[in-house]
């Protein structure tokens, strides 16, 4: 009787052990799968803040230029925007007189360009064309501005 004992004894143990061992190496594949996922979530996450970094740095850079440019555009507008400013525009480009002035207009006689002589040797089947250049309006503003 005792053998049989023993060997009930020893066939139950034998069979927690597997289940113990089962269960340790299912615990093992589950908790290598964890670290897994959590070694590749820590190097997006690292990468995701590497790109953001530099993408704010971008920002931040442009965000300077565009005050700088915001400050130029503010002062330009002052001065633009002067009395001193937009008298000397509409003297000098729209021809206007202030009150009890006379306006004198002087035409200055322009040069036309000079044709270049056409050499039929170095282009004998070609034709040259001239381009025309169109004059562009550019406000003339005084460089002085007074405040007022």
């Amino acid at each position: 009787m005792e053998n049989s004992d023993k060997e009930k004894n020893n066939e139950s143990y034998s069979r927690y052990n597997r289940k113990v061992g089962f269960y340790y190496s299912f615990l093992t594949v589950v908790l290598v799968f964890c670290l897994i996922q959590i070694g590749y979530g820590a190097i997006l996450n690292i990468s995701k803040i590497i790109s953001y970094q530099s993408k704010s740095i971008i920002l931040e850079n442009h965000l300077k230029k565009v005050k700088l440019r915001n400050e130029d555009l503010k002062a330009e507008k002052k001065m633009i925007t002067s009395d001193n400013s937009l008298e000397g525009i509409a003297r000098n480009n729209l021809k206007m007189a202030g009150q009890d002035e006379v306006l004198v207009i002087i035409n200055k006689k322009v040069e036309k360009p000079k044709k270049k002589k056409f050499q039929w040797k170095k282009f004998k089947n070609q034709k040259i064309k001239e381009k025309e250049v169109k004059p562009t309006f550019i406000p003339d503003i005084p460089e002085q501005v007074d405040e007022e």
